[in-house]
């Protein structure tokens, strides 16, 4: 019984055991773990692989994700390939026992990633790691923000870049010694702060950039500048005060970084960039105030420090006056005589006897007529010599204002009145337009020296309802003038061809006070030729029966020429005034050309006048005839026949000069001055020509 209680037992357990391997499964557990350390750097552009090893299932899926997203899923041993996005499938791989490799892996890989490995029935099972991808650190610079140090700013920064690398520690050195955030100094993310640096941050800064692959140290050189500061000037020899022909020398100087640099300005202008100037045979033009600029030529700061010269001498050259107008009112009379030491004492002693300066004075009194015209003489007084200027007051003089039109960029016609009297003092000039003062507006624009009056409108019409008159005024008198303006007119114009008839000059005035903004020239003619003396158009040579616009000048043209002519056509020209679109009377029309043959009216003239000349020469030759007839009749008388040789003898006798006795028996001396004329000299009135009469028979009674 013993021994088959033992059996049965046996039989029990075989079959427990047999029974326990089809739910052996349910009872394991996934495991996944890293081969290595969990933190992998890597080289950019090298393969490098995440190794895990895993057990308690087989085949599994395992997932790699990349921080959260999900970049690989496969089944282990399976047939199929593992999904991975489009976007990676050149960089990642998933080993067949789960690992996940990177191919040539970029630097943008550097991430978290995490394997998860999941089977059907069992808790899944997950793994990270962390890859840190890191370029070579080549080609390191330093860079300053901004370019250079300046003491007393805010903040200086220095700053690295490099050609490639990935930086995983940093550390900044000044003249070999490690720099550590405090209140000088602020270490950022690629760069070192100095804040409110000074002229001690003078040095050579470093900076040290690692990786696990490389190492590499930059330099710099940084030059705190600062200045200029503590100026000396100094004269040598020192004195209170120097003569005329002696010699001295200036130096001046200032602490900085760089070097202040001097500059020299004495009466406004730049003499010398020299730190030392010397004055030999100093001159009276020489004294007064020399300042020595101190300029730091990198942060652009100035100091300046100031010597006063003084050089004594006569006043030079010959006292000066002039008489100015006190509010319209008043006479101020001015005398001055630069220089001199001690200066010139001054007066004007027609004006009164009690005033008097030195150097300049001037004396206001109130204006009168016993002044116009009146010489007002300033005697200048000195140690070495005395002198005098003289200077005349006078009123207004008559005036002529001038006109002046053009356009603003409005559109609007700006018409300019200048009214300029001579006087002394200057007069002032006051505006009206009727009986109202003009002032300056919209409208109205009336210069600072209040000779010029601008009259601002689009209409054309508007300038020409109202007279403006100018009035020019000063404490003596005062001058006044109206304009009355008119619009666009031309007052002459002429027309000047060269000497081959092809090109024309067409000049032209205005009236005074015209208003015009521009002129059109006009032609009326054939088309004018090309620049090769040809028609520009072969086909068609035309002829323009009216006027027609070939340039436009603006108002102040006052001449245009016309090229390109056909010397053998006429052309006629005129210039049209406009004021913007308002068009004036034309000028006088200019004819140039050969001429164009008898026009129709002078056709119908002749035609006209051939019947009346016909008439008026029949008339004629009857009035001739009635005459001889009349003179025929009279002279008819009964006469004896004479032979021919009297009658020539008597005919010579009568144009022969009168007899003698006619004359009293004295003959007439002969003319001298006649005789000694020249053949060419002595000219005669022609004979006049008298018709012959008609035939008439002589009847001879014997």
């Amino acid at each position: 019984m013993t021994k088959l209680h033992e059996f049965e037992r046996l039989n029990a357990v075989f079959l427990c055991i047999l029974l326990s391997f089809p739910f052996q499964g349910s009872h394991c557990e996934l495991v996944v773990s890293p081969v290595g350390p969990t933190l992998v750097n890597a080289v950019a552009g090298n393969n490098v692989t995440l190794a895990v090893s895993f057990s308690g299932a087989p085949d599994p899926v395992v997932t790699w994700f990349m921080g959260d997203v999900s970049v690989a899923t496969w089944t282990i041993n399976s047939t199929f390939q593992a999904v991975i996005p489009e976007n990676r499938r050149n960089v990642l791989r998933v080993e067949p026992n789960g690992s996940l490799t990177f191919v040539n892996v970029p630097l943008e890989y550097s991430s978290n990633y995490t394997l998860e490995i999941i089977k059907s029935g069992l808790r899944k099972a997950s793994t990270t790691f962390t890859l840190n991808v890191f370029e070579i650190i080549r080609n390191v610079t330093l860079s300053t923000k901004p370019d250079f140090a300046v003491e007393g700013t805010d903040r200086f920064t220095l700053q690295h870049s490099m050609l490639q690398g990935v930086v995983e520690q940093q550390m900044w050195f000044f003249n070999g010694k490690e720099i550590k955030n405090n209140s000088h100094y602020l270490v950022e993310q690629k760069s070192l702060v100095i804040l409110g640096p000074t002229r001690s941050d003078t040095g050579q800064y470093s900076v040290l950039l690692t990786n696990p692959f490389s190492s590499v140290t930059a330099h710099m050189n940084v030059t705190l500048f600062y200045g200029p500061e503590k100026p000396v000037l100094e004269a040598n020899p020192a004195r209170p005060f120097y003569i005329l022909g002696d010699s001295l020398s200036l130096s001046c100087g200032a602490e900085g970084v760089p070097l202040p640099t001097v500059q020299w300005v004495f009466g406004g202008q730049n003499i010398s960039n020299s730190s030392i100037l010397n004055l030999t045979h100093v001159q009276t033009s020489q004294g007064g105030v020399y300042t020595c600029m101190l300029i730091n030529e990198k942060t652009k700061d100035q100091l300046q420090k100031s010597i006063i010269l003084n050089i004594y001498e006569s006043p030079s050259g010959n006292p000066m006056c002039s008489v100015q107008s006190m509010s319209n009112i008043s006479l101020q009379y001015q005398c001055w005589w630069s220089g001199g030491a001690p200066q010139a004492k001054l007066f004007f002693p027609a004006l009164s006897n009690s005033s008097s300066g030195a150097g300049n004075f001037s004396l206001t009194v109130t204006a009168s007529d016993n002044l116009i015209g009146k010489t007002v003489t300033c005697m200048a007084e000195h140690p070495i010599e005395k002198n005098k200027c003289s200077v005349t007051a006078s009123s207004p003089v008559k005036f002529l204002p001038a006109v002046e039109t053009t356009v603003d960029s409005d559109g609007k016609i700006v018409v300019t009145i200048l009214c300029v009297s001579e006087a002394s003092p200057r007069p002032v000039v006051s505006w009206s337009k009727g009986s109202q003062a003009v002032t300056s507006g919209t409208k109205y624009q009336i210069s600072n020296n209040t000779t010029q009056l601008e009259i601002r409108d689009y209409n054309i019409s508007n300038f020409l309802q109202e007279n403006y008159t100018c009035t020019c005024r000063n404490p003596l008198g005062s001058q006044r003038r109206e304009i009355q303006l008119i619009g666009p007119s031309i007052s002459d114009s002429s027309l000047f061809p060269n000497q081959d008839g092809t090109i024309a000059t067409l000049t032209w005035e205005v009236p005074p006070t015209s208003i015009v903004t521009g002129f059109d020239i006009q032609m009326k003619g054939p088309d004018l030729l090309s620049k090769n003396h040809q028609q520009t158009d072969p086909q068609t040579k035309g002829r323009s029966k009216r006027f027609q616009t070939i340039q436009q000048k603006p108002g102040s043209a006052r001449s245009a020429d016309i090229f390109v002519l056909d010397p053998q056509s006429t052309y006629r020209f005129r210039v049209v005034p406009k004021a913007r679109m308002t068009e004036g009377e034309p000028s006088e029309v200019h004819r140039i050309g050969p001429g164009e043959g008898l026009s129709g009216p002078a056709i119908a003239g002749i035609a006209a006048g051939i019947p009346c000349s016909l008439l008026f020469l029949l008339l004629l030759v009857g009035f001739i005839y009635l005459c001889v007839y009349c003179h025929k009749n009279r002279s008819r008388q009964t006469k004896y026949p004479h032979s021919r040789a009297v009658e020539k003898a008597i005919t010579t006798q009568t144009g022969s000069t009168p007899h003698n006795l006619l004359t009293g028996g004295l003959k007439s001396p002969p003319d001298y001055n006649r005789l000694q004329l020249t053949p060419s000299e002595r000219s005669v009135a022609l004979p006049s020509f008298v018709p012959p009469p008609p035939p008439v028979r002589v009847a001879t009674i014997v």
